[in-house]
């Protein structure tokens, strides 16, 4: 009798754990298959669409293409009027081709010999105080006030001792060592190329030209630096070093607005209640459209960042429309990611569906590249960690589907690429909705023509899919909302 009874006990308190626990349904992943991956991102990252460059017309084509499969998918409208667009305007602020640099009245054509690396508007005749190599420089005493100062770059602080893209090479002097002479006055900065910069020139320049973007009333809408930064090749030190140069220099800032867009749509849960809530999947449309040629190529197609997100944003959408959850599911493929996170921080500011109905963002950054069996998950960790149930979630798909082995570095406040703040999952955390960012991340082919479909890994691109999938089936019907950590703060 006593066994009969344990017997029934366990039994019950099986049964009772396995209706507690929301299961992924099979019909559901049966919906994502790899030829369907493979065949929308060979047409999604084609070259016809010249890199999808933010606020580009072809940007704009790229979006039309994604509404289109949202139509073939059966997605409801979400966007604006009825559509599946909501549009917004982004400021632009670059330097224009008439802004002039000279150093003893020899002119110095823009981005060939002189790369504006930081934007002000100025009118400068000063001669160059030369500093000599940045890490000898005495912060502490030096005087600079009212000067303009140039020093050489230092060698060692490269794109791959820390894993920084090529343009963020000059960023990473700044915040060493030039910002600190700002703060002591000077009135302009030269930098002296090393042989790390000469390598990384032209991405850089590529770069530096496209400027500055931003919403109306954003940080970045006007031009508020006032001190121009100039990088000069390692040729231009011998009159610099004499202390023999006079700089003269005219930097002129055009300020225009360009359009962009996201894409919007729905599949509405079944449960009378639950449905008014929505699970966000996020992606974004826009590449880096064409810029330097790179073993033959200018278009730096996207395949990777973001297409491959995309995609398997569509892919999903194929299998919550075979098999709808319990809460709606809304589908948003942000624009302008590239720029500064627009497409979002617009979408969070001025959503489509109530954004306190927003239970959860899912959303993905480069999920088809590097090995096999690694891939990473951003927001488990604090200060990141919006909410303990998502977490719990997403490791439990991860540990029912495809077992990555979880890289957990890039997910640290003390990460030197400050991963967490690139996406377009950002926004929401801001807001303190609960959310994540899936990504296999960077690879030697990152912002270069080599991002192209061809190069994308299908079968890890599928796994990374079912993840995502799963995680947000989970999402989509549990009974309760998931948690939001109290007091969440971000480190920056």
């Amino acid at each position: 009798m006593k066994k009969l009874l344990l017997f029934l006990f366990c039994h019950l308190a099986l049964l009772s754990f396995s209706q507690s626990v929301v299961k992924t349904p099979t019909a559901g992943l049966d919906a994502i298959k790899v030829t369907d991956l493979k065949k929308d991102l060979y047409e999604h990252a084609d070259a016809s669409f010249k890199g999808r460059a933010a606020g580009t017309i072809n940007e704009l084509k790229g979006a039309a293409w994604v509404a289109e499969r949202f139509r073939s998918i059966g997605l409801k409208p979400a966007g604006d009027n009825d559509s599946y667009f909501q549009f917004f305007d982004m400021w632009r602020n670059r330097v224009a081709a008439t802004s002039t640099v000279s150093i003893n009245d020899r002119s110095l054509p823009l981005w060939s010999e002189v790369a504006i690396a930081q934007m002000a508007p100025a009118s400068i005749d000063q001669p160059i105080v030369y500093l000599g190599k940045a890490s000898a420089i005495d912060f502490k005493n030096i005087d600079v006030k009212g000067k303009v100062v140039a020093f050489d770059a230092v060698p060692g602080i490269t794109p791959t001792n820390i894993s920084l893209p090529t343009w963020r090479y000059q960023r990473l002097m700044m915040n060493t060592y030039g910002n600190a002479l700002i703060e002591k006055g000077a009135i302009a900065l030269v930098l002296i190329a090393d042989n790390d910069t000469e390598n990384v020139w032209a991405d850089a320049v590529e770069n530096f030209k496209v400027g500055t973007y931003d919403l109306e009333g954003g940080p970045r809408e006007k031009v508020t630096a006032t001190v121009p930064v100039f990088w000069v090749h390692a040729s231009a030190k011998k009159e610099i070093a004499e202390n023999n140069a006079q700089l003269k220099a005219n930097i002129i800032i055009e300020r225009f607005t360009y359009p962009s867009v996201n894409i919007v749509g729905t599949i509405k849960g079944t449960d009378p209640a639950l449905s008014k809530e929505y699970l966000l999947y996020s992606g974004h449309t826009d590449a880096h459209g064409i810029r330097n040629v790179v073993d033959g190529d200018s278009i730096y197609y996207g395949a990777d960042d973001n297409g491959s997100v995309n995609v398997a944003m569509l892919a999903m959408a194929r299998a919550f429309q075979k098999k709808p959850s319990k809460r709606s599911v809304i589908f948003v493929i942000h624009g302008a990611e590239e720029v500064g996170l627009l497409g979002s921080r617009w979408f969070s500011s001025h959503p489509t569906v109530p954004i306190e109905n927003i239970v959860a963002v899912l959303n993905g950054d480069m999920i088809g590249r590097n090995t096999p069996d690694s891939a990473a998950v951003l927001g488990l960790q604090a200060p990141h960690l919006t909410s303990n149930d998502l977490a719990k979630m997403v490791l439990e798909a991860n540990e029912e589907g495809p077992k990555f082995k979880l890289d957990t570095q890039w997910d640290r406040a003390d990460h030197p690429e400050f991963w967490f703040f690139r996406s377009d999952h950002l926004p929401y955390a801001r807001l303190g909705i609960p959310s994540l960012m899936y990504t296999t991340l960077l690879h030697p082919d990152y912002h270069t023509p080599k991002d192209n479909a061809a190069n994308i890994d299908y079968t890890k691109l599928k796994k990374m899919t079912e993840w995502m999938y799963r995680t947000g089936w989970k999402v989509a019907n549990a009974a309760q909302r998931p948690d939001r950590v109290p007091n969440f703060k971000l480190e920056r």
